[in-house]
């Protein structure tokens, strides 16, 4: 029976990877045929980046601020305080940036993105636009791909600045640091690959959560529970989605 059971769930996850990879082949193959819909590109640009400003920057200032804190807690025993702006610079923009702003938006849009979609899925919506000839793929899913894909390394660029301004803050106005120390400090350790390889992650994130969003809302089953665990589902798999890729893109990229 273990192996029964192993070989079932083997099954389904390979199942699961080949539903994927049809569904994201239908969405790019049909997004590059015209028509364009461009009305619906800028609307997903704007839900997409400026709807997640306010996110992205509380979420920014607050780690900067903290680990500006906990690096002081723990290079002050070794005076090692004037390293502390290139740790908080070189782990915002390398590894913090991405990652946060990612898992943030995850949470906030694509779980909005898969109860959309989801709810046009179980009340025959997306069949409608199949009854008028308009290609679900194409006017759904392929807007959402690509200004996620393009608009999230302009976020995690935003959160990289306003974490660092955080951790400034608390070093000069709270642990009284020489303002000029900090800010040279800070751009002697700053290396142009380091915010690159950031956003490169900032782009394959945004591409991940889009993709997993409109999948799990496509694929949505019938009634509100459906949507729901599709919803539950969206945001779960994309987040176990960043922190894997992200421990592979660290390996590629360094």
């Amino acid at each position: 029976m273990l192996l029964v059971k192993i070989g079932r769930m083997f099954i389904n996850f390979l199942s699961s990877i080949g539903n994927v990879t049809l569904f994201l082949t239908r969405s790019i193959s049909f997004g590059f045929i015209p028509p364009y819909y461009w009305q619906q590109i800028l609307q997903q640009a704007i839900q997409i980046g400026y709807f997640s400003l306010s996110v992205v920057g509380m979420t920014a200032i607050f780690t900067g601020m903290a680990m500006t804190l906990q690096c002081y807690a723990g290079f002050s025993e070794f005076t090692a305080e004037n390293a502390i702006p290139s740790v908080v610079m070189i782990a915002m923009t390398r590894e913090l940036g991405p990652v946060l702003t990612a898992l943030m938006v995850a949470g906030r849009l694509g779980a909005s993105m898969t109860a959309e979609i989801g709810t046009m899925k179980v009340t025959e919506q997306i069949d409608a636009l199949t009854t008028l000839s308009v290609n679900s793929y194409k006017y759904l899913v392929f807007p959402r791909l690509l200004t996620g894909t393009i608009l999230l390394p302009f976020l995690v660029f935003i959160d990289d600045v306003i974490g660092i301004l955080g951790g400034y803050i608390v070093g000069v106005y709270y642990l009284n640091f020489n303002a000029a120390n900090y800010i040279r400090n800070t751009f002697e350790a700053m290396v142009a690959w380091d915010v690159i390889s950031g956003l490169i992650k900032g782009a394959v994130f945004g591409f991940i959560i889009c993709l997993m969003g409109c999948y799990q809302g496509y694929n949505s089953k019938r009634g509100a529970e459906g949507v729901g665990r599709s919803t539950t589902n969206s945001v779960v798999a994309s987040s176990i989605l960043i922190l894997l890729l992200d421990c592979i893109l660290t390996f590629v990229l360094f």
